[in-house]
């Protein structure tokens, strides 16, 4: 009997980004275009492409560099510097990411029915191709290992280890607010499809994702949003009096659920207070816009309050958000002209790798039963078997696939993937081979960075998501970027002047230690009353 010949692109012989095109059954050829590589293979650099590769650094000593020597970035950050290290950082993370977008989990080659159907995640590398041989290509074993195994034997929490860097739930929280209003993966129709169709951040957690559930959760009068007064205090309202979907336990009844703009936010007390804050701060500057604005209606009130809230979003996300989680000293800035001289599209499609890399459940401790490798409570081992069959189901490429994507080292062994000679050795056994290993297993199992949070992988992978589709924001191109835009210099001020601090305590009754890190010292963490001047 004949066999059918291999197809060569099972082998992922383009290196550097370059296509595989599948000519005769075992003929291909790597379209090198754009790489700065030249070859067979792409794997021949060109004389500038080598001049870079000469001298750029290793990711760990730029790491290294961006997380020691106080002295120096205490200077830097009082300096010019602080700016052009800045634009370097967001030129250089936001351009590996592919705009505009280039596969999905039905197409492993562009076309246009992709590009215009906005229900897909988009996809960093094409799917494994489906006539491979092996489950992840032609490496590792002919039946990938249970997912209940892997995390009962790797993602299962045998102790509870708080983060280095020392985040706080509040971190944790705005992660899970924050990203769900375009993490919203469509189950019903299949995980390759999102809910989500703006693709970035625009307040539908806030908002809701649909303009039916918007226009319900709308007071139609100043711009504001419906509320409760308790105690005199701003509170979402319930379904009873907005009767929009909310997930909540059996039993509650409608009078005490709220309705908020994610369905799932009633969920967990940290994302009902953020719910709770945002309403607030968009009701407060609705009175703000009024009182400068008198002659507009509801409906301006309403939508350049929404601008100013995203831009708010995205001032805390970077200069506070990532600030905690990248651990580095540099002072991150967000000020979108610096790319306002460089070729940038205004845009963002949300990548499946991105939604899968987020999973973040090892970062709540115990007393939450929320729980990555050995990290996660077994409550959540779930989550963890879910993502990896989905993984699967849409044929995510190998972890070193992806490390080569975003110009890190494949690993050569699970010996040096992972520091835990036990765990090493169980992987092995279950792979077979480190070229084998699943994209989301690699992500959450990888050595942690020395006293980091994450390992190398997630940073390096997880960063360029996060900046282009923050810095992607309209709001953020020359045209929107002006005061008109947010009602004047006042409504511009607020959004360049956002502070996680602000949020709360120009929302609250007083104003309690905010952050996004435990407090370091007693002095920190006193209580203290609420400022105007914030």
């Amino acid at each position: 009997m004949l066999r059918p010949r291999l197809n060569p692109c099972c082998y992922y012989p383009c290196q550097n980004s370059g296509v595989c095109v599948r000519f005769d059954a075992d003929r291909y050829e790597c379209d090198c275009t754009g790489t700065g590589f030249h070859g067979e293979n792409c794997s021949v650099p060109e004389f500038w492409t080598r001049v870079g590769l000469m001298l750029k650094p290793n990711p760990s000593v730029v790491d290294f560099f961006l997380t020691h020597f106080n002295w120096f970035w205490d200077f830097v950050n009082n300096s010019f510097l602080r700016d052009m290290l800045m634009e370097v950082v967001l030129k250089v993370r936001t351009n590996l990411i592919p705009s505009p977008p280039t596969y999905n989990s039905k197409y492993g080659y562009l076309n246009w029915e992709y590009f215009y159907n906005l229900s897909y995640y988009t996809r960093i590398l094409p799917p494994v191709p489906q006539d491979c041989p092996l489950p992840m290509g032609t490496k590792g074993k002919a039946v990938l290992p249970d997912p209940k195994v892997l995390a009962e034997r790797f993602f299962k929490r045998t102790k509870f280890r708080p983060d280095p860097q020392g985040a706080n739930l509040m971190l944790v929280f705005m992660a899970q607010h924050f990203t769900h209003q375009f993490f919203k993966t469509d189950h019903k129709t299949g995980s390759s499809f999102t809910k989500a169709l703006g693709h970035g951040v625009e307040s539908g957690n806030i908002y809701g994702d649909n303009l039916m559930r918007q226009l319900q959760l709308r007071l139609h009068k100043d711009g504001k949003l419906k509320h409760q007064l308790v105690n005199g205090e701003m509170y979402p309202p319930t379904v009873s009096e907005v009767p929009v979907h909310m997930v909540y336990p059996e039993g509650i009844p409608p009078e005490q659920r709220l309705a908020i703009g994610q369905e799932t936010f009633g969920m967990l007390p940290g994302l009902t207070m953020y719910a709770t804050i945002w309403l607030r701060e968009h009701n407060r500057v609705c009175d703000i816009l009024k009182a400068e604005h008198p002659t507009w209606d509801d409906e301006q009130l309403f939508q350049t309050t929404r601008l100013i809230i995203i831009g708010e979003t995205i001032r805390i996300i970077i200069e506070e958000y990532v600030q905690q989680l990248s651990g580095y000293l540099l002072k991150l800035k967000f000020d979108p002209p610096m790319l306002f001289n460089s070729p940038f599209q205004y845009s963002n499609r949300i990548a499946l790798e991105f939604c899968q890399l987020y999973h973040w459940h090892p970062l709540m401790p115990d007393s939450f039963q929320i729980g990555g490798g050995q990290n996660s409570h077994e409550i959540v081992l779930k989550v963890a078997e879910m993502v990896i069959r989905e993984s699967r189901a849409t044929r995510v490429q190998p972890f070193n696939e992806y490390r080569k994507k975003f110009n890190l080292k494949p690993y050569t062994s699970f010996y040096e993937f992972t520091d835990d000679l036990e765990m090493a050795r169980g992987l092995e056994e279950l792979y077979g081979d480190i070229d084998a290993l699943e994209f989301y297993p690699g992500i959450v199992l990888e050595k942690t960075r020395a006293n980091g949070i994450f390992g190398e992988s997630m940073v390096e992978m997880g960063a360029p998501f996060s900046l282009k589709g923050l810095l992607g924001n309209p709001i953020c191109s020359p045209e929107y970027w002006k005061p008109s835009t947010f009602g004047g210099e006042t409504g511009f001020s607020i959004v360049k002047t956002a502070t996680l601090k602000k949020l709360v305590c120009l929302n609250t009754k007083w104003c309690p230690y905010v952050d996004f890190h435990v407090p370091r010292n007693e002095e920190e963490a006193k209580p203290r009353k609420p400022s105007t001047e914030l």
